[in-house]
């Protein structure tokens, strides 16, 4: 069953619980590894003059994910079940050619210079349990669907949300 992670940009209040959450799930060092995931603030042209909407941003998990086809050794998958963008970066020769294919650039790199992402924390999901940016979201502005539930209630709209700030 495919899953997604779905960003309410009207209940994200940038508290950043949720990159704290993915630090502390995946050991990132914050003085030399870059975040999984990032909150930034967009301005938006509101009724009164500028109003701030908070992104929580990480991997997309592209259907047709570039950084897929992009890694020469195959580092990326698909993963057919879940439809989560998967690294093993054993064989990862540190190219960087899957954060130049990647459109939103987020693949990173250890400080071995191996590459590193977003999971979309599947091995806590595997065992029935939410990833760990969204149980730790205090607004449930980040939530996980099945395909289904997605097409039925959200179908595009968040997406839709982001483009109208833009």
């Amino acid at each position: 069953m495919k899953l997604y992670i779905d960003l309410d940009l009207e209940k994200c209040s940038a508290c950043g619980a949720c990159a704290v959450a993915c630090m502390d799930q995946n050991d990132i060092d914050t003085q030399s590894e870059t975040p999984f995931r990032n909150v930034f603030a967009v301005d938006k042209k509101g009724k009164d003059g500028k109003e701030a909407v908070y992104a929580s941003i990480a991997c997309m998990h592209c259907a047709d994910a570039p950084c897929v086809t992009g890694c020469p050794v195959g580092c990326l998958t698909k993963d057919e079940d879940t439809g989560l963008t998967l690294y093993d970066n054993t064989n990862c020769i540190g190219c960087h050619s899957c954060a130049m294919a990647c459109p939103f650039g987020i693949p990173s790199f250890n400080k071995m210079g191996k590459m590193q992402k977003c999971d979309g924390c599947a091995e806590r999901q595997l065992h029935g349990m939410e990833p760990a940016c969204v149980r730790v979201c205090p607004t449930g502005a980040l939530k996980v669907y099945t395909e289904d539930e997605y097409k039925e209630a959200k179908a595009g709209r968040s997406i839709q949300k982001l483009l109208d700030v833009l």
